[in-house]
C-alpha cells in the first residue's frame, strides 16, 4: 500500500521519515502526553530512530507526520493501523507534540484520514479508544462524529489508580451521512 500525502487547509499529511525522530523524541518523552495515551512503554532515542526510518516501509498501516503552515515541521502524527481490507476495518490513532495541541490540526487530521479510508482504501469502520481521563480527545472525537461502543473498565494506569477505555467508531454510512449535511 502506497503511503500517501494529503492535503487540507491548515495542514499537510506527508508519510514519517527519519529526520522526524527528534521532534517524535519530543512527543514521546511528553508525561502529559504519555499519561493521556496511556503509555506505558519507554522508549530510547535509537528506538525512536529506528521506527522513523522504517514505519513507511511497514505494511497495514499509514503513519502521517502533521505539518502546518507551509512548514514540513513534525507537528504530531495521526495513524490508520491495523488495516484490514477483508473486513473492511482499521484503528485510528493520533498524538500532538504538547506546543500543537489545542489548535485544530487534529481535527483536520482526522477529517483527511477517514476521507483516505472510506474513499479511498474502502473500509467500512474506523474505531479508536481514547481514556477516560483524556475529556479533550474524546470531546473532539465525539464532534467528529464517532460513537461510543463500550467502555473497557480500568483497561489503563494513571499514577497510582486505573482509568477506563471507551472505545469509539465511525462507520462508513455515518461518515458519508455526515459529510452530506
Amino acid at each position: 500500500m502506497d503511503k500517501p500525502t494529503l492535503e487540507g487547509e491548515m495542514i499537510r499529511l506527508r508519510p514519517i521519515r527519519a529526520e522526524d525522530a527528534p521532534a517524535m523524541w519530543d512527543m514521546v518523552s511528553d508525561p502529559e502526553g504519555r499519561r493521556t495515551t496511556g503509555t506505558t512503554t519507554v522508549f530510547t532515542r535509537e528506538q525512536v530512530e529506528r521506527w522513523c526510518a522504517t514505519v513507511a516501509d511497514r505494511p497495514g498501516r499509514i503513519d502521517l507526520a502533521i505539518t502546518a503552515n507551509g512548514s514540513d515541521e513534525y507537528l504530531g502524527e495521526i495513524v490508520l493501523n491495523e488495516i484490514d481490507e477483508v473486513v473492511g476495518s482499521a484503528n485510528l490513532r493520533l498524538v500532538m507534540r504538547p506546543a500543537y495541541r489545542g489548535r485544530g490540526y487534529g481535527t483536520e487530521a482526522i477529517e483527511l484520514v477517514l476521507g483516505l479510508a472510506f474513499d479511498g482504501i474502502g473500509l467500512h469502520r474506523v474505531g479508536l479508544d481514547v481514556l477516560s481521563i483524556n475529556a479533550r480527545a474524546f470531546s473532539l472525537y465525539e464532534n467528529i462524529g464517532f460513537r461510543v461502543e463500550g467502555r473497557l473498565r480500568d483497561a489503563y494506569r494513571d499514577g497510582d489508580g486505573w482509568c477506563d477505555a471507551i472505545m469509539m467508531a465511525m462507520l462508513e454510512d455515518e461518515y458519508r451521512t455526515q459529510r452530506a449535511a
